[in-house]
């Protein structure tokens, strides 16, 4: 079944109303199987979702229709038993959520967008980011929902996208293989290779959060070392718009990891493949009032490449969105 994340264009071609950036960045189907979590970390079930959009004088209107596979409380929570229906305000400065069924706002940072709406039917406060990483047709999603500010539940998944699948059989055998790949994928815990050294490198966007602008990129270098099954040692450079250099050890204890300095403090968990991390930043670069709060997903754990947004911040004030891909690289 196909499942989008934000939702496929069909804007009506009367319409004079030009579309932002974004939602060019996002045209066509977007195929997946996002995974639900509990707030503990723990895998239970998967999410259908079937989307479509016209834009009428200024404003798309959205229809979703969802499908949950699983069990317990939080199945019992989403399942609806109808359709939503809500409008956005299209722009790349504030996408507004007009209901219905959402309401709130979004904004886009490049080939990012972070929205944050309120669900009356889920009756959830939910945190979305997607991600459309640097080839143009994979977008890395997520949504954390929340009640008031403790979580309740976590979606997350990787999407492809398409333009013929409706008529093109060997688009629809790729979109089958890839949502059954997506369902081996979905359950797996971030796991960061525990006997293997190695580097994650990549150039990752750099936007300015008060222009929502992108003003360059940087390179990016994570090399990883680990000290035993559970703990590994991390030095992280950052070389152009942004530059840093920072040391830290981390160490896992089930979804739960914990960054015990050097140059980091903080922690994180992880929803399967998705690790949502909040990293302080006290070493020389960070003067002592940066911090990170990111998303980290590993695609794939054969291939282990990482799709990053970070959201750097000077005291509570958010600076920067840096995102991107890095692919790993074993040691020699």
């Amino acid at each position: 079944m196909t499942a989008t994340t934000e939702p496929q264009t069909g804007e009506d071609t009367t319409s004079a109303v030009p579309s932002s950036e974004w939602q060019q960045r996002i045209e066509g189907e977007w195929h997946g199987r996002p995974s639900l979590f509990d707030a503990e970390g723990n895998h239970v079930g998967y999410e259908h979702v079937v989307r479509a959009s016209v834009v009428e004088d200024g404003v798309s209107r959205y229809w979703m229709r969802t499908s949950l596979e699983g069990s317990g409380p939080l199945r019992n929570r989403f399942e609806l038993g109808a359709n939503f229906d809500f409008g956005i305000v299209d722009s790349d400065q504030n996408r507004v959520y007009c209901g219905p069924d959402f309401y709130g706002t979004g904004q886009p940072y490049g080939y990012f967008v972070e929205a944050n709406y309120y669900s009356p039917g889920w009756q959830a406060d939910l945190r979305t980011w997607n991600q459309v990483l640097p080839d143009g047709v994979t977008q890395v999603y997520s949504s954390v929902l929340h009640d008031g500010w403790a979580v309740c539940a976590v979606f997350n998944g990787v999407y492809k996208r398409t333009f013929d699948h409706e008529t093109n059989p060997e688009t629809q055998a790729f979109v089958d293989d890839w949502i059954a790949g997506e369902t081996r994928r979905g359950s797996i815990p971030q796991v960061l290779p525990t006997k293997e050294t190695g580097a994650w490198t990549g150039t990752l966007s750099v936007e300015d959060a008060e222009t929502q602008t992108t003003v360059g990129q940087t390179e990016v270098r994570i090399d990883h070392e680990p000290l035993s099954l559970l703990r590994a040692k991390q030095s992280i450079t950052w070389d152009g718009a942004l530059t840093r250099s920072y040391e830290l050890e981390r160490y896992r204890d089930g979804a739960r990891v914990q960054y015990d300095g050097p140059d980091v403090f903080g922690n994180a968990i992880s929803y399967g493949r998705a690790l949502f991390t909040t990293q302080h930043l006290m070493g020389r670069d960070a003067r002592g009032v940066e911090k990170i709060r990111g998303r980290e997903v590993l695609l794939d754990p054969q291939t282990r490449d990482l799709a990053v947004v970070w959201q750097l911040l000077s005291g509570e004030r958010t600076t920067h969105f840096v995102h991107g891909l890095l692919t790993w690289e074993p040691s020699a």
